[in-house]
């Protein structure tokens, strides 16, 4: 387990001696997994949004909830 730079390495080192590949099946499973969704996303998800349109309604939601307590008369 790392918790240093060196920590890091014997760590690197050790999974790299288990199996040769295991960063590269790491990223490739971070790949495939990925749906390159989101806000930034033109396309029309399921939900009939694209993702502008998603952005600007999540922010609405988030907004409307007010962090201050409420003004005591």
């Amino acid at each position: 387990m790392s918790g240093n730079k060196i920590g890091g390495q014997k760590a690197a080192a050790k999974n790299l001696a288990r199996n040769p590949y295991f960063y590269a099946m790491i990223g490739s499973e971070g790949g495939r997994n990925s749906t390159t969704g989101g806000f930034a996303c033109d396309k029309v998800g399921k939900d009939g949004l694209t993702g502008p349109e998603r952005a600007r309604i999540s922010g609405a939601k988030g907004g409307a909830i007010s962090r201050r307590k409420k003004k005591l008369v």
